[in-house]
């Protein structure tokens, strides 16, 4: 009797350990999805920013008349007629990106080194949705606990 209950015990360990991996492998395919879906959509045109909200400011008016080209090789081009800022970019996978939050989702990476408007836009964004012609990200402030919210549309 006590080695039907132990091989019982063993089945029911090895059918919940293979559950939970089958889990993290249907995870990690849809983030991975997830991410390539983002690449291939931002990188399909020019973009502009039409909502940006940044500690309790709407400072979109910052970004009027800029267009934005997110480039295969990472950097990210911002254009207002003969002025060029220039920053990087990538989607990526939080779980490999050292995120600590412990959150298992894709980040959409922004990084300006200046000017000031646009060092506000550096961060490591959650991204809310991506269609075709729109891309809205979120991130909440470690500082302060606020909420911020960026969205890009496709020109």
């Amino acid at each position: 009797m006590k080695i039907l209950l132990k091989a019982i015990l063993v089945i029911f360990v090895y059918t919940g350990l293979a559950m939970s991996c089958d889990k993290d492998d249907d995870n990690n395919q849809q983030q991975e999805s997830t991410v390539a879906q983002t690449i291939d959509t931002v990188q399909s045109g020019t973009w502009k920013i039409t909502y940006f909200f940044d500690s309790d400011h709407d400072e979109t008016g910052h970004f009027t008349g800029y267009t934005f080209t997110f480039n295969e090789n990472g950097s990210l081009v911002a254009v207002n007629g003969s002025t060029t800022i220039t920053g990087t970019w990538s989607v990526t996978d939080s779980n490999s990106s050292g995120d600590d939050g412990g959150s298992s989702d894709v980040d959409f990476n922004i990084f300006f080194a200046s000017p000031p408007d646009f060092e506000d836009l550096s961060d490591d964004w959650d991204i809310v949705s991506v269609s075709n012609s729109k891309i809205e990200l979120t991130d909440v402030s470690g500082g302060n606990g606020g909420t911020d919210f960026l969205t890009f549309q496709k020109i």
